[in-house]
């Protein structure tokens, strides 16, 4: 599988990722191990997964999964960001991502996390507190390298431009919410992360099924699906985007692919994209988002997309 850059000067990483999010809370230690050991053998190279992430037993799976082929992969995780209603002191976040890494690598049974990041940003401590602290992991040798998530594009431009007047330690990657159905970050996000030399990393490419084919319009959502089990996710199934999956569809099929590669391939062929994270349950799922890195849609591709409502 194909190897990119994360940013200017972070690590190697697959075109397709495997999101960790479902370990130990849809997916037992065998089954975890299962789809690891089919990501590896995909040549899959990049794990994300975060402290919160079943609670705790996401990072405690996966790193008993890797076990020996550790050294093979990057991985990648989150710390859980400060209470909302915690009154802040200074200090206290950089304690919470102190402790954070702590417990992210006891868990994960290894002596360095390949890319840290801040989950969420502090909506009252300065990012400088984070920077410094992220600082002092990398410099300890803990973390190699370090980005942020679920940033807007002020809080992008904000960072790089602390990091760069006070020459501290920098994020070199971005992870954002972005696929066919969600594509709010294409105005201003995208355009800061690449302004800034940050790879972009889009999580939920698959838009929490729709864009697989699992979902039917006017059907009911499948028992224990994403969108049967959690209403935040089952606002993106309008009858208009339903009516653009059906086009996304016969777009790929027309070119001899399935939706879901559609899905993957698109989000791979945008400047600055490094690693398309995709979860996984199955070792068949693996499987489908690794294949999905083959096909490299071309200019021609790109320009015959259908229109997006709207």
């Amino acid at each position: 599988m194909e190897a990119r850059r994360l940013g200017v000067d972070g690590p190697l990483v697959s075109v397709v990722g495997l999101g960790c999010n479902n370990f130990g809370m849809r997916v037992d230690a065998a089954t975890t191990s299962a789809v690891v050991d089919a990501a590896l053998d995909a040549g899959i190279t990049h794990f994300d997964t975060a402290e919160m992430y079943g609670g705790g037993k996401s990072e405690e799976f996966l790193g008993k999964a890797l076990g020996r082929r550790r050294d093979e992969v990057v991985i990648a995780s989150k710390f859980v960001p400060r209470g909302k209603d915690d009154p802040y002191q200074p200090g206290d976040l950089r304690r919470r991502i102190l402790e954070g890494c702590e417990v992210s690598l006891s868990r994960l049974g290894t002596d360095r996390i390949d890319l840290y990041y801040q989950h969420y940003p502090d909506s009252d401590a300065p990012v400088e507190e984070a920077l410094d602290a992220l600082g002092e992991l990398v410099d300890q040798g803990k973390v190699l390298h370090i980005a942020s998530s679920n940033v807007t594009a002020d809080q992008i431009e904000e960072a790089a431009t602390s990091s760069d007047r006070r020459k501290t330690a920098s994020f070199c990657a971005t992870q954002i919410e972005w696929s066919l159905l969600v594509r709010r970050v294409e105005k201003k996000v995208v355009p800061a992360a690449r302004q800034h030399g940050l790879g972009i990393v889009p999580y939920f490419p698959l838009a929490s099924g729709m864009l697989t084919g699992k979902y039917q319009k006017g059907e009911p959502f499948p028992p224990g699906s994403r969108l049967a089990s959690a209403s935040y996710f089952a606002g993106i199934a309008t009858d208009e985007n339903f009516d653009y999956v059906e086009a996304l569809a016969a777009f790929a099929q027309a070119r001899g692919h399935s939706l879901l590669e559609l899905a993957v391939a698109w989000l791979a062929a945008h400047e600055g994209v490094a690693s398309v994270i995709a979860g996984a349950t199955t070792v068949e799922q693996v499987q489908a988002n690794a294949k999905a890195a083959a096909w490299q849609l071309s200019a021609d591709d790109l320009a015959e997309l259908p229109s997006r409502p709207g």
